[in-house]
């Protein structure tokens, strides 16, 4: 059985989906960075970590990859033109989405205050919202990669989420259209209430 450790309100909320998705017993521990548990676990202190037996993996990317890839699902083939298509969406959404938010994040309340340069915050939305116009170009749904959900759909909608809740918009139809779809999923729903 799978040990989670993490925040439901962090990335470890993209794990907490995987797992739903993939209908596997786990046992979720509700931790903070840098907390102790984590820190036994993680030296970085980050979140999440996954303990699966004696094996014990941290980043969510990497994390979801590998159950992905282990349970056969939410994944296309290694090796095959689809996958590699699905890791460049992957790392699309990581470069242009998870990376503009985690830095104004940083900016706003995570580096000390006297480390932050909130004036950076418009070039950041400016920047998002760009992104976002291309990845609504490309879309073809009902998932990023039409017609299979990936690991690539967990990321950009726990994205689209942070985004909302950093008051970044998403203004795009096709896009709200898609994340509204996402979070009525059952998993979604289910991981969602583990962090009420």
């Amino acid at each position: 059985m799978y040990t989670l450790y993490g925040s439901p309100s962090s990335r470890a909320f993209r794990v907490l989906w995987m797992l739903e998705e993939l209908e596997l017993p786990f046992e979720f521990v509700p931790s903070k960075p840098r907390s102790d548990e984590v820190l036994a676990l993680n030296p970085s202190g980050k979140i999440p970590v996954l303990r699966d037996g004696e094996a014990v993996l941290t980043d969510s990317t990497a994390i979801l990859t590998y159950l992905a890839d282990k349970h056969g699902k939410l994944t296309h083939p290694a090796g095959s033109v689809a996958r590699a298509h699905q890791d460049a969406l992957t790392h699309t959404v990581l470069d242009e989405f998870d990376a503009v938010l985690w830095t104004a994040a940083r900016h706003g309340f995570v580096l000390p205050e006297e480390q932050r340069v909130p004036a950076v915050k418009p070039s950041l939305k400016w920047e998002f919202e760009r992104n976002l116009a291309r990845l609504a170009q490309r879309f073809a749904g009902p998932f990023l990669q039409g017609e299979t959900m990936t690991i690539a759909d967990i990321i950009c909608v726990h994205c689209l989420n942070w985004a909302h809740s950093a008051k970044f918009p998403v203004e795009d139809e096709t896009l709200k259209a898609y994340s509204k779809r996402m979070r009525a999923r059952p998993a979604f729903q289910r991981a969602q209430a583990r962090g009420v």
